[in-house]
């Protein structure tokens, strides 16, 4: 899926999100709310308990807060997200 620049400068914590693919095959499938995020990581609660999640080695679905389902790859949004909100995206397509 092409991202917009208006969706990789996205908060994510607070939304829903599934890993839908992986290199790390325990990863695939875990699905709930982003509680936490850092420079590398995203931590979901899923099924009670806070998985960490590596942003590089996962392909990510997060649903927005007016339902649309969003297929975004970790690579794109490594980093800090305080400064992944302010940074100017330019145009991969």
């Amino acid at each position: 899926m092409k991202e917009t620049p208006a969706i990789i400068q996205h908060e994510f914590i607070g939304l829903n999100a599934k890993v839908v693919k992986s290199s790390n095959p325990s990863y695939k499938g875990i699905k709930g709310q982003v509680i936490n995020e850092t420079r590398n990581t995203l931590v979901i609660f899923h099924k009670n308990q806070k998985k960490t999640i590596i942003k590089e080695a996962a392909v990510f679905d997060f649903t927005m807060p007016d339902g649309t389902i969003v297929e975004i790859d970790g690579k794109v949004i490594v980093g800090r997200p305080e400064n992944r909100v302010k940074k100017q995206v330019t145009r991969r397509w």
